[in-house]
């Protein structure tokens, strides 16, 4: 008996220090996450993030923590940046140019992870495509292509206008690169362009104001947060001053614009955390080449064209991946 009970002791001591490191907590991964208020108009691009992470085996709670971010303001975004660097976590993801320059300033170590980039290589925010580099990875939608062939389709929605708005973001880092394109698009298709520079709400109304007073026909947006996340208000405008508009998010459509060409958004931030997954796995960021959007979708929303009295032409109308009515 004596035997048997020491051979229980020895167990139980030998299991004891397995018993505690069981008890030990996760060490969790810790994603710092960069957005513009309100969060709300994100909510979609986080779960679709989200459910990549999950599909990877990145649990909220279990494994993984993000920690979220949110700026009033663009000029707000520099010090929540640092404020995740001092927090140390492991990668922040940074979903546009918007996000990844104050992150870029803010720490050339921590991993940098972005999912709609338009034009990381013109900003310095990677080396090459192939080879990027630095701290800094992702996907991209070139926005010097995407912009020129948003007009031309735009023209062929409304032929008959010859002068064009362009409203775009200064706070946006990728939109005064991708301007020339634009403009050299609007000389080869023989139309005046009319720029409306917007960084707020209240320049907002008086970029449409002023875009109306100038007999703009219609307008081409180039997307930047802010039109997005105030992309209500953003349809209100363009029907209250009778203007058929292009956007570069199909969530703009969705909420009464008239038409987008764009790739998949909520796809990929779903996509991106492929990266997040291989770095938190040991990859070094500046070896995961740069994925480019391969899919481009046509939204046209028929209800905004009724209420504009707009008739898309047919051939457009065969064209759209998908028509709003």
């Amino acid at each position: 008996m004596r035997r048997r009970s020491l051979i229980v002791q020895l167990a139980a001591t030998a299991a004891w220090p397995l018993a505690g490191r069981a008890q030990e907590p996760t060490k969790f991964a810790r994603i710092g996450f960069l957005g513009l208020a309100p969060a709300s108009a994100s909510f979609s691009r986080v779960e679709a993030l989200r459910a990549g992470l999950r599909d990877l085996g990145w649990v909220e709670g279990k494994n993984i923590l993000i920690e979220f971010r949110w700026a009033e303001r663009v000029d707000q975004l520099p010090a929540l940046a640092a404020e995740l660097v001092r927090m140390n976590v492991d990668i922040i993801f940074a979903p546009s140019s918007t996000f990844v320059e104050p992150a870029r300033q803010a720490t050339k170590t921590i991993p940098i992870v972005f999912a709609i980039n338009a034009d990381p290589v013109g900003l310095g925010h990677v080396a090459s495509l192939a080879r990027p580099g630095g701290n800094i990875t992702g996907l991209t939608m070139l926005s010097t292509e995407l912009g020129p062939k948003k007009l031309e389709i735009l023209k062929q929605a409304v032929p008959q206008v010859t002068r064009f708005g362009v409203l775009w973001n200064p706070s946006t880092p990728s939109h005064r690169p991708s301007l020339p394109a634009i403009e050299a698009a609007g000389e080869k298709l023989g139309v005046a362009l009319h720029m409306a520079p917007a960084q707020s709400i209240e320049e907002l109304e008086a970029a449409f104001a002023a875009m109306a007073q100038d007999r703009v026909g219609a307008f081409l947006d180039v997307a930047s947060p802010l039109t997005f996340s105030e992309r209500a208000r953003v349809a209100e405008l363009a029907l209250q001053h009778r203007l058929p508009g292009m956007f570069g998010i199909k969530a703009n459509v969705e909420a009464g614009g008239l038409m987008s060409y764009a790739a998949d958004i909520n796809d990929l931030h779903r996509r991106s955390a492929a990266y997040v997954d291989k770095i938190l796995k040991g990859a070094n960021p500046a070896d995961l080449p740069v994925e480019q959007a391969s899919k481009y979708e046509l939204v046209i929303n028929l209800k905004t064209a009724k209420a504009l009295d707009l008739e898309i032409p047919p051939k457009l109308l065969d064209l759209a991946d998908e028509v709003i009515e």
